[in-house]
């Protein structure tokens, strides 16, 4: 029987039927809720080529493990399932709030004050009462850390005029994003069957959302002071920003339907990732299973930095300027994620890109060139490259004494 047994187990393997054959996905949460519509193939476990084997088990209904630099999934588990997002969804709302703001539909010091409707909201909440007016700055913070259901609706209403249109927006902004598996009910992820997304598409949002410092800034901190009468203190829902040093976002999320979510992300020595868990059931698995993630992926890879935040990378001249060169630096990081595995850049090199002369008056911060970072010849990322002061245009008398100057060199 057992020599049958063990025929039987080889003929399987050599047809390529591998122990996720046995598996079956559980389609309800540990309250007995169904959950949303799965259209990824269940028990699908992928990396990145290159990297050793994966992270190992992680018991998430869904994850992934992204490079938001490049958008490249370094591992990834049921990615483009559909799952509740529960509060993540207060990323999207975030964003869209930033996007106005970007934009001069809003202000962070603006006035937002707080309805009926509002207030009614349970859940996590910080208790706004009617009539109740905080700068919108102050209600994200709320969102950011207490992950606040009154807040988010504050917010929604007062940059849309109602949620039902704020949602609208957040579904837009889903749109343009490309996403395929996301759709938004609500600002706040309360239960709603039709307000779903999968860790694919949250780590795009959580991509996005990079490009905003002030989303970072907010969902860092750990504890906050919203009022003072009475006093109001807010503890972050995020254990990573404790637990796992180079933490710095996003968003955690749960309900019975729902289980536990958390988009995050981190950065070490220059290297940042996003990693997103949907659908865990164990007691701080959403924290534990990310941190997973992470100590796997710093392990295979790091940070190849070529030029830091902020740092000259050139100068070039000043066409009649009061001062004939203008240094030329960073507005971020310049480098790529490069293989710990493999001991080497992997071809990964970068290329300036300036011109050979900038002409007065010459604006601080004015976009000159930028930095490309390419991998095997192929660009991967672009960052611009900005003056590093302020040129006014030279006088008559400076512009005579550079003629004479250079007819003298010349005759020299």
């Amino acid at each position: 029987m057992q020599k049958l047994t063990a025929i039987l187990l080889a003929l399987l393997l050599a047809l390529g039927v591998g122990p996720g054959f046995l598996l079956a996905a559980d389609p309800a949460d540990g309250a007995g809720n169904e959950a949303a519509p799965v259209t990824g193939q269940l028990g699908e476990v992928q990396a990145t080529a290159g990297a050793a084997a994966g992270p190992g088990d992680i018991n998430a209904k869904g994850a992934i493990l992204m490079d938001p630099q490049t958008g490249e999934i370094l591992w990834e588990k049921n990615s483009h399932a559909h799952y509740y997002p529960a509060s993540m969804t207060k990323l999207m709302t975030m964003v869209v709030a930033m996007d106005m703001v970007a934009n001069g539909q809003a202000t962070l010091d603006e006035p937002v004050q707080v309805s009926e409707r509002a207030e009614s909201f349970g859940g996590s909440e910080v208790f706004l009462a009617v009539g109740e007016t905080f700068p919108l700055e102050q209600m994200l913070i709320a969102i950011a850390v207490a992950s606040a259901n009154d807040a988010a609706v504050a917010v929604a209403e007062h940059l849309a005029g109602s949620e039902e249109a704020f949602v609208a927006m957040m579904n837009a902004k889903a749109r343009e994003l490309g996403l395929k598996d996301t759709h938004f009910a609500n600002c706040h992820g309360l239960h709603d069957e039709q307000n779903y997304t999968s860790a694919y598409d949250m780590a795009v949002i959580a991509r996005y959302a990079l490009k905003y410092p002030k989303i970072r800034e907010w969902t860092s901190i750990k504890r906050y002071t919203l009022r003072k009468d009475p006093l109001t203190i807010l503890d972050t829902t995020n254990k990573m920003l404790y637990w796992y040093p180079g933490t710095d976002g996003f968003k955690t999320g749960f309900t019975d339907a729902a289980g536990l979510n958390l988009v995050s992300t981190v950065e070490r020595d220059g290297l940042r990732l996003v990693a997103v868990v949907m659908g865990v059931e164990t007691p701080q698995g959403h924290f534990t299973e990310s941190m997973k993630l992470y100590n796997w992926a710093f392990k295979q890879w790091a940070f190849k930095e070529f030029y830091g935040p902020g740092q000259v990378v050139a100068s070039i001249p000043v066409g009649k300027g009061q001062v004939e060169q203008v240094k030329i630096v960073t507005t971020g990081k310049v480098g790529a994620r490069i293989s710990r595995l493999r001991g080497k850049a992997e071809g990964v090199t970068t290329k300036v890109e300036l011109p050979g002369i900038v002409n007065a008056p010459v604006k601080e911060g004015q976009v000159v060139g930028q930095a490309l970072v390419l991998r095997d010849g192929q660009v991967i990322d672009r960052v611009q490259l900005v003056t590093q002061q302020k040129v006014a245009k030279a006088s008559l008398g400076q512009e005579i004494v550079r003629v004479i100057r250079a007819v003298f060199t010349i005759r020299q």
